[in-house]
């Protein structure tokens, strides 16, 4: 368990990073409407931001790896 920890540190640390910057874009800027897909609902806002937060770690991941192999 601990293992895998280690070795999605980067993901797990975009997800949780972009969970928090999700949720306080919908509070601080939200959407007045209520007609944004996104931003008018609490949850989609933070699943959104998670899921960027993922995929910005996932690559930042990957630039990790090609540096150490070279």
């Amino acid at each position: 368990m601990k293992n895998s920890l280690v070795k999605y540190k980067s993901i797990l640390f975009g997800v949780a990073i972009g969970a928090v910057l999700g949720y306080a874009y919908y509070y601080f800027v939200g959407c007045q409407s209520g007609t944004c897909p996104i931003t008018s609902n609490p949850i989609n806002s933070t699943l959104y931001g998670a899921l960027m937060g993922g995929i910005l770690g996932s690559s930042s991941k990957q630039k990790q790896q090609q540096q150490t192999e070279k």
